[in-house]
């Protein structure tokens, strides 16, 4: 029996919510099961003070007696503290310690919310989206939650900083004297120069390897589909017959893996047989020329929609034209085969999507992918592409990288255009590359970065890309490592990650420098309230129109969430930004990169209760822990898979840069990767477009 919770709530009585369910009650008691039992009295409890509110301003058969009012007063009172909280008093940045033995605190991450699905979820999202009963649930949520205490009433310093830009300095991109080993590609040439100058000159050391040797699993890379065209062992358009079945079966009854939202077969197979009469000329433009890279749906692309992962946004967005960052990759000849499955509106971290199916781990299918850019990370892993395009507002391109064992890049802010990206972030989202080796995400990052918008305020320095030298012609590097951060994740990816920073020591001779990064609870909260506050004002016009209940649960929490923060809250959450950038700042001065997991968790199963959407705020505040400082100080960032848990679920590690260092980023990224591809394995789901039949 499946309720529904309006129907119910009106007729049960707060003294039945304070109490253990009863057996009338039974189907309730079963849905209790999917909610964390350690914060169901808590939920019950909370449940029934807002039951009692609800009772005195609508007509009831219960009646409410005197004491009720009294007890409800007074219950407000004390825990509201008069709707205000003592914020915490953040010291001036240059009176913190940022060495290894400093008094700051580390805060861990404690999230007051029941994992919720269904029924239970139906009536939360119910209460929450009444105007008075919503507005004091929410007020708890923001307390309970630490939001007021470390961001709201906080009391520091500093001035607000809006948009996280950074002052070009010439030695930003490279050690000193270091650009002159980098093959200098102009912002100015086109896409396709860059992509065959850093073939030319980035990769030149790397063509005569033989990279499959000594490794357990190899996935074909971008110079490897151009060679098996140029050598006419197989063309662009067999490949892309292979793609689509390989699309059809896995999205098919059995598998489900739920990669894409939208394809077609048709406009696949036109631009493979327009690539194939190039190579059979001589003429392929670039060695992307044929090449199948898919595109998250927050991405514009011709000719399909752009959703955003709901059945609404296209209705009111319509997609006119290529994003900019697609026009340069469709001008390489690279074959755009369709707009890929994603957490709906960017909204989570999860990847299970209630409207097109939950995108599912090609290593262990019962699994997530994370999100938001879930399908992206899924059909690079599963071998259907080389690379995809996905977009990074709070680790959203390399939290599911990670989850999924492939690279996840995240350049600066800035550094490539955003203009055809659903603007719902536009501070803290940008633009990233998921792909199967770090190789690939450097050929496609120099097809895509350039100059930015018009618009932007201040110019960006010229690009920079690295030469990926052998791992024994590499400088000695500095990483940052703040120790109880770096430890706040499950034991297995702890044990990993240190294994990883222990063998580049070996190998390279790399330092770990121990640091103290504080306040990185609040700059989480902060950047909750940031990309939160973006989201609603972008979508307000269309939310006022909008029929709720064609959003998933998850997604109509959200946007109460977002759209209960104030002036107040986002305004001290940029003055947070100004302090954690002159925090971050510090810090890359004593070191080149910032070393971290990449996630907290592995990828953790999808329940079958998930399947109209899945309320995790503990699991999301895991996976996403590593993440923000790429966002909110839109820092440059790397993950590289580095190995497995005991179940066999990716693990990789995170390097976080100085602004404008993707060429440093880069080379560290393949420096670590050719010391741990050895022991790479093959997806559970996988397709091999190159030599299977």
């Amino acid at each position: 029996m499946d309720l529904d919770p309006t129907t119910y709530l009106a007729s049960i009585s707060p003294y039945h919510l304070r109490q253990p369910p009863q057996a009338e009650h039974s189907w309730l008691q079963i849905k209790l099961k999917y909610v964390n039992t350690s914060t169901t009295n808590d939920f019950f409890l909370l449940l029934s003070r807002i039951i009692l509110i609800r009772k005195l301003i609508t007509p009831s058969p219960f009646p409410i007696l005197p004491t009720h009012l009294n007890n409800l007063s007074l219950s407000l009172a004390k825990e509201m503290g008069i709707l205000k909280d003592d914020g915490v008093v953040y010291k001036p940045v240059n009176q913190i310690d940022l060495g290894p033995h400093s008094d700051e605190v580390y805060l861990h991450a404690d999230v007051k919310a029941p994992r919720m699905t269904g029924i239970v979820a139906k009536i939360f999202v119910y209460f929450l989206e009444m105007k008075i009963i919503g507005n004091v649930l929410l007020y708890f949520l923001k307390k309970n939650n630490r939001i007021q205490k470390l961001v709201s009433f906080a009391v520091l310093e500093e001035s607000p900083l809006y948009v996280p830009l950074h002052p070009y300095e010439v030695n930003a991109d490279l050690k000193e004297g270091e650009e002159s080993k980098c093959g200098l590609s102009s912002s100015s040439s086109s896409s396709a120069e860059r992509v065959e100058e850093s073939k030319d000159y980035c990769l030149e050391s790397l063509l005569s390897q033989d990279l499959t040797s000594n490794t357990n699993f190899h996935r074909w890379t971008i110079m490897d589909y151009s060679r098996a065209y140029t050598s006419r062992t197989i063309t662009p358009h067999m490949v892309a017959q292979r793609l689509v079945s390989a699309i059809m079966q896995s999205s098919g009854p059995g598998m489900g893996m739920s990669f894409f939202i939208n394809y077609e077969s048709r406009d696949i197979l036109k631009q493979a047989t327009e690539s194939t009469l190039r190579y059979e000329r001589g003429e392929p433009i670039s060695v992307l020329d044929g090449v199948p890279i898919a595109v998250k749906d927050e991405i514009d692309c011709m000719p399909y929609p752009t959703t955003g992962g709901t059945r609404w946004l296209h209705k009111v967005r319509p997609c006119k034209e290529d994003a900019r960052c697609v026009e340069r990759l469709r001008s390489c000849g690279a074959i755009l085969v369709g707009k890929t499955n994603m957490h709906e509106l960017g909204a989570g971290t999860s990847g299970i999507n209630p409207h097109y199916g939950t995108s599912r781990n090609p290593y262990d299918p019962n699994r997530i992918c994370g999100g938001s850019s879930s399908g992206s990370a899924g059909v690079v892993c599963a071998g259907l592409c080389p690379v995809a395009l996905g977009v990074d507002g709070g680790g959203s391109v390399r939290m599911p990288a990670a989850l999924c064992g492939v690279v996840g890049l995240k350049p600066s802010f800035g550094r490539i255009p955003h203009s055809g990206v659903i603007p719902w972030n536009w501070t803290v989202g940008m633009v990233g590359i998921l792909a199967g080796t770090v190789e690939d995400s450097l050929i496609v990052y120099a097809a895509m970065s350039g100059e930015a918008e018009t618009h932007q305020p201040t110019m960006q320095p010229k690009l920079y890309l690295p030469i990926l030298k052998p791992c024994n012609q590499l400088p000695s590097i500095k990483l940052a490592k703040s120790n109880e951060w770096f430890n706040d994740c499950s034991d297995e990816i702890r044990i990993c990650c240190l294994s990883a920073l222990d063998n580049l020591h070996k190998r390279y001779g790399w330092e770990t420098v121990e640091v103290t990064i504080p306040d990185i609870e609040a700059m989480r909260l902060a950047h909750y309230v940031t990309i939160g506050s973006e989201c609603t004002t972008s979508l307000a016009h269309h939310l006022e129109n909008q029929d709720k209940s064609e959003s998933g649960v998850d997604v109509r929490v959200a946007l109460s969430a977002y759209g209960a923060f104030n002036s107040r809250d986002y305004l001290n959450a940029q003055r947070i930004r100004n302090r954690q950038m002159k925090i971050h700042e510090k810090i890359l001065s004593m070191a080149d990169v910032i070393v971290t997991p990449t996630v907290g968790i592995t990828a953790y199963e999808i329940k079958d209760d998930a399947k109209t959407g899945e309320l995790d705020y503990i699991n999301g505040a895991a996976l996403v822990r590593y993440s923000i400082a790429g966002n909110f100080l839109g820092l440059p960032a790397v993950t590289v898979p580095i190995g497995y848990d005991k179940s066999g679920l990716p693990i990789g590690i995170q390097f976080i840069g100085k602004p404008w260092s993707e060429a440093m980023l880069i080379q560290i990224a393949y420096a670590t990767e050719a010391l741990c591809k050895a022991a790479y394995r093959k997806p559970k789901v996988y397709y091999d477009l190159l030599t299977e039949t």
